[in-house]
């Protein structure tokens, strides 16, 4: 691809941060704008140009996913050789590197978790831990070194941003545990992962020689997501410069969702004081999402600001219109999980992708119910933030079985059929098993690796199970894992960075959005902020919810989240709670677990099993049935058979289904058609007046 090329993919202010090649450069990027698009094609626009050697550029973000997109992007384009690394990854080869020059011997070892020194630094100290205490004293100890804090200035820095101190302790108590934490590392010979950075920073401040070395090498850096900058980050930044002004900063303070593990927007809105000729770039166009996720958007951060606030980045939505966002009020928890999974069945009965459509919440202990709706409902899910994918025995089961097979595979035959044929003995087939649990979650697994072999070969022609292992170990390394088929469930922390065609926003009453222990106007602030992210993670199809009460029968005492005010839609007509108990109804009948047609089965695929009648059925009601599904697929605008396919109108016609029960045993429907049409369907069947393109009435 030529340089002229580079540009001409980009929309103009992309082309502006990618021509921006020498000098401070900042770049206010929204969500969805097309930032990684941006700043890559900056880095091969360079490349191509001459003006950057590839091995002088260091691209720094914040996860390893990131990191490994940002390289696969950079390849693509041509620039291999640049270092994308996160930054405790950079500091890391860099320390390793460096240590036995400056200190002698090999670095110390890397302290992977913190739990067994805090435990021992609160027994010193007389402070009482249990599990949940060392983990909170874990993240207070983390959040003071990345903020530069010490032992002796921790009380005073946690009451100035007003922190509250961990698991009950008094902040003197804190600070002891510090420095008696420090004292327990140094006796094991261990540092930790902010030591990493500390550590390098140190070498290079007190180093001449080491940091004239470093900044010979990297000469142009850029800074991803730099509004989730530390005051440690910032400091080793500090220090790779050394005074000079060649970065490029990327980053939207409406993003900014990590202040209480030390992250702040401040070096992103003070860049251009500290840089005076800085290039400011704001990247607005929204290619993601529809016009009417992004209004709600632009909505959710300007309903409640401030005189003085500093306008966030007004999203300019470049996607055709959508479907309206969805608002419902359920009467409780259980509702909202079953209306949840309810409409997500309905979605991949439309065509949406189980793995493009995620649930997102608040807190971790949200999920459980999803979990048990989706189950119930016969959709399968994946957790994130649980185990990782590449951690998983079957998946490192799978990996040696590929490098074996990679060492006598035939390179004449396709990359796709000859992954399939190893992973086969490993529970691939070609169809997923009937049961959820540990059989179906490995097949998606290896349904995964299948899905990563066919996308390979169809980017790479030609290439053979060897790539195939290459591009496993280098996503292994960068925790890249491959699309699992199945809906998300996340918090919305963990959801930053991804975006699904459907999401569902759940659980949105006061206490959970915001969060009962945001008690501060920043605290609160930060809680919008992590709405706004979670309702820019959707592409097309948006809902928003909560229950009115936590267990079904108990008193409904929530109240619907303070940051809808004045954006909550359809108050008044037939809402949620209505919906509710319909859904509720469904789930326990006709749309109960293991009827014909289970989504994801063959039933929900429109194949029809040895009950699908082509003929005998009767000609009136097959009339009838065939009027009717025109109807609602000219409302929808999709094609026909996207309602039901022909092999279900002609079994409904011969079995002449009278009740949900003998609906259920209908050939070629599924459970989400019958949720979402069994009722029509029984009308039509028995020759009741249904008004074609009569949508069935909202249970979700």
């Amino acid at each position: 691809m030529s340089a002229d090329a580079l540009l001409d993919a980009l929309d103009p202010e992309q082309r502006a941060v990618a021509t921006a090649l020498t000098g401070p450069v900042c770049v206010l990027a929204g969500a969805g704008t097309g930032k990684t698009r941006a700043i890559t094609h900056r880095i091969a626009y360079g490349v191509r140009t001459g003006v950057y050697r590839p091995a002088s550029v260091l691209a720094v973000t914040f996860t390893a996913r990131a990191a490994g997109e940002m390289r696969v992007r950079l390849r693509d384009l041509g620039a291999a050789g640049v270092q994308a690394r996160t930054f405790h990854a950079a500091a890391l080869r860099q320390l390793g590197h460096f240590w036995p020059r400056v200190v002698g011997g090999a670095p110390p070892r890397l302290l992977e978790q913190k739990a067994p020194i805090v435990a021992e630094a609160g027994r010193r100290v007389g402070v009482s831990v249990d599990r949940v205490s060392v983990r909170d004293l874990s993240s207070e100890i983390e959040w003071a070194k990345v903020s530069l804090v010490t032992a002796e200035d921790y009380q005073r820095a946690a009451e100035a941003v007003r922190r509250p101190t961990p698991a009950g302790q008094e902040p003197q108590a804190v600070a002891r545990m510090l420095t008696a934490y420090e004292d327990v590392k140094a006796e094991r010979g261990v540092i930790d992962f902010e030591d990493v950075l500390l550590l390098l920073a140190a070498m290079l401040a007190q180093r001449g020689e080491v940091a004239d070395e470093v900044r010979a090498q990297y000469r142009h850096l850029v800074v991803d997501e730099y509004q989730d900058v530390s005051p440690l980050q910032q400091h080793l930044l500090d220090q790779w410069l050394g005074g000079r002004h060649d970065v490029c900063v990327v980053g939207d303070p409406s993003q900014t969702i990590y202040s209480f593990a030390g992250a702040s927007p401040h070096h992103l809105m003070t860049f251009t004081r500290k840089h005076p000729r800085a290039t400011v770039v704001r990247l607005v166009r929204d290619y993601r999402s529809t016009p009417q996720v992004v209004g709600l958007a632009n909505r959710v951060l300007t309903a409640t600001r401030r005189p003085g606030d500093p306008a966030p980045l007004h999203l300019v939505a470049q996607q055709p219109d959508g479907p309206p966002v969805r608002f419902t009020a359920y009467d409780d928890d259980e509702a909202e999980a079953a209306g949840v999974a309810a409409r997500a069945s309905r979605l991949i009965a439309s065509g949406v992708p189980a793995s493009e459509i995620a649930v997102l919440y608040r807190t971790n202990v949200q999920a459980e119910a999803f979990e048990q709706a989706l189950a119930a409902a016969g959709v399968g899910y994946q957790v994130r933030g649980g185990e990782r994918f590449f951690s998983r025995r079957d998946v490192r089961d799978a990996l040696v079985l590929l490098r074996g097979g990679a060492r006598a595979a035939d390179p004449g035959v396709p990359l796709g059929e000859t992954a399939r044929d190893v992973l086969t003995s490993a529970g691939w087939a070609p169809a997923p098993p009937a049961a959820r649990g540990a059989a179906r979650e490995r097949w998606d697994a290896m349904q995964a690796l299948v899905g990563l072999a066919d996308d390979l070969a169809a980017a790479r022609p030609g290439a053979t199970l060897v790539d195939l292992v290459a591009e496993l170990d280098e996503r292994a390394a960068a925790q890249h894992a491959p699309t699992v088929d199945g809906v998300t469930l996340a918090s919305l922390h963990a959801a930053k960075g991804l975006e699904w065609d459907a999401v569902f926003l759940v659980g949105l009453s006061e206490g959970l959005m915001p969060i009962s222990l945001a008690q501060t106007d920043a605290a609160v602030a930060e809680e919008r902020r992590l709405l706004y992210v979670g309702v820019t993670r959707a592409r097309r199809h948006l809902e928003l919810s909560y229950a009115a009460a936590r267990t079904p029968g108990s008193r409904a005492g929530r109240r619907r989240s303070r940051f809808l005010d004045g954006l909550w839609a359809g108050e008044g007509g037939r809402g949620g709670r209505a919906a509710a108990a319909d859904v509720r109804a469904w789930v326990a009948g006709a749309g109960r677990p293991g009827a014909a047609g289970r989504p994801g089965g063959a039933g929900a695929a429109g194949t029809s099993g040895a009950g699908g009648a082509t003929t005998g059925g009767d000609r009136a009601v097959l009339d009838r049935l065939r009027a009717w599904r025109a109807g609602v697929a000219a409302e929808r605008g999709v094609p026909a058979f996207r309602v039901l396919p022909d092999v279900a109108l002609e079994a409904l016609a011969a079995a002449m289904p009278t009740g949900p029960a003998e609906l259920q045993r209908v050939h070629g429907l599924g459970q989400t058609r019958l949720r979402e049409y069994g009722p029509d369907l029984l009308r039509v069947v028995a020759g009741d007046d249904v008004p074609a393109g009569r949508r069935p009435a909202p249970r979700s």
